[in-house]
């Protein structure tokens, strides 16, 4: 029996396509370890509680291939080092991570590890392609989608990987108990709501992504903004986790193109976006939390959490019912139309006139789909202090939104209850997950008026724009 080669789990909780995992396999056998580390309490409620629901799949699909998820607390270096101790292992893979935090620990983990005598081995997986790799013909990093698209569109990322055989080590070390770790416990009540929207786990992924490949990616180009439609992918909270590979959307989405199915490329091109946004946040980390754009640092928001105007806005009672019903899918399902992702954006940084940083938190912490490069990239893109070819100040309203993309109302009365005689249970759920402190109840009056009028909203918004500092350097 060979030495055991650790696997060190973040956001790869898979086996197909998976590089880590793959060479790991063909060094020896493979102790799959996830750490519960600062980084993970740090997530939000909603996020951190997905991550269980995606740790306790895998780990039952692991023990299906006879091996095993090893669960283990504290510091990532120091438990590092008591596996190795414990275990004898002389090797450690991982996939990589692209933010801030995760590239300092990592390098941390690497040099220490490595100085002990410790093979050390870090893979691609989590992206098409690595950011260092992808640059202008200057030398430099693209700020603008549509130029990086050129770049990367006719590139081969590769065939994914297919699973590979695990061999089990002679003896396991001590694991925790997932349920002990009460990685829902901040849901509270909404945990048992998230349940009955969500399906995690790798087969999940794959077959999803099957039939949208199969019965819906020809319509994807018109069909992924009507937003009471199940047109889009899907995928992004399979992405999170890790629970499929990028890379194996591009393969699903290239044959598609090959087959002539009309939104194929439309579909790669979402997929890029995505890459897009892990590029800037490699080349320029001042995006997870800081204007992209410095020339904002002095646009007027407000980011008093205390305001009544945000706290209709995390309620979803701004009295808008396109931002409500968006709002209240959130809380419902931990995630959210893409296109309604915009609306409820606009309003809260444009007609509210509040700071983007409040927005990016709350969908930090209500979202199982967080993604620290999406989020980011995605707010500051609304808010107009992001990566923006746009010669102009973008102001969504949500009403015209609604007449083009929801012309029934059907999104609308599927997540507001307020006036229904007889409100669907989407609707309904919404009461069941929320915060008994906010004491709300179906049968509650929905406001009258806006909390920010969309008109007044929208002119006070564009006069802040065009009397702002710096206002020539755009």
């Amino acid at each position: 029996m060979s030495t055991p080669v650790i696997l060190w789990l973040r956001r790869d909780l898979r086996l197909t396509d998976h590089p880590a995992l793959v060479a790991a396999a063909a060094s020896g056998p493979v102790i799959p370890i996830f750490i519960r580390d600062a980084a993970v309490d740090r997530l939000g409620a909603a996020a951190k509680w997905r991550l269980g629901e995606a740790l306790r799949v895998f780990g039952a699909r692991l023990a299906d291939e006879g091996s095993r998820l090893i669960l283990r607390r504290g510091n990532a270096l120091d438990v590092l080092r008591e596996v190795i101790a414990e275990t004898g292992a002389e090797a450690v893979h991982w996939s990589r991570l692209y933010d801030p935090d995760a590239i300092e620990r990592n390098t941390d983990v690497k040099s220490a590890l490595k100085d002990a005598g410790i093979t050390v081995e870090s893979h691609a997986g989590h992206l098409l392609f690595e950011p260092w790799t992808v640059e202008t013909k200057a030398g430099d990093p693209y700020k603008v989608y549509s130029p990086y698209w050129r770049a990367v569109a006719e590139r081969d990322p590769g065939a994914p990987l297919s699973a590979p055989t695990l061999k089990a080590p002679r003896d396991w070390p001590d694991s925790d108990d997932l349920a002990d770790w009460e990685l829902g416990a901040a849901m509270n009540r909404g945990a048992e709501v998230l349940a009955r929207y969500s399906d995690p786990g790798e087969k999940a992924a794959q077959t999803r992504l099957g039939v949208f490949i199969r019965d819906k990616v020809a319509h994807y180009k018109q069909a992924r903004d009507m937003v009471a439609e199940d047109g889009t992918s899907g995928m992004s909270e399979y992405l999170t986790y890790g629970e499929i590979s990028p890379r194996s959307l591009w393969a699903a989405g290239q044959r598609a193109m090959d087959e002539g199915k009309a939104g194929a490329e439309t579909f790669l091109k979402e997929v890029v976006w995505r890459e897009f946004a892990y590029h800037l946040m490699y080349h320029f980390p001042r995006i997870v939390d800081r204007n992209w754009r410095e020339e904002w640092d002095g646009f007027p928001w407000k980011d008093d959490e205390r305001l009544a105007e945000v706290k209709a806005w995390k309620q979803a009672r701004t009295g808008v019912p396109f931002v409500d019903a968006a709002l209240r899918e959130m809380y419902v399902t931990g995630r959210m139309h893409n296109r309604a992702r915009m609306i409820v954006a606009s309003y809260l940084t444009k007609h509210c006139m509040i700071h983007w940083r409040v927005g990016q938190q709350w969908f930090e912490d209500c979202l199982t789909d967080w993604d620290p490069a999406s989020n980011a990239m995605g707010w500051q893109w609304v808010a107009g202090s992001g990566p923006d070819a746009a010669p102009y100040f973008r102001i969504f309203n949500p009403e015209t939104q609604a007449e083009k993309f929801d012309p029934e109302g059907d999104y609308r009365d599927r997540w507001v209850a307020e006036g229904q005689d007889d409100p669907p249970e989407t609707a309904r759920d919404y009461f069941a997950a929320i915060p008994r402190a906010w004491k709300m109840d179906m049968h509650g009056n929905y406001p009258d008026t806006p909390i920010v009028g969309l008109k007044e909203g929208r002119d006070a918004a564009l006069d802040a724009y065009q009397n702002r500092p710096n206002a020539g350097e755009d």
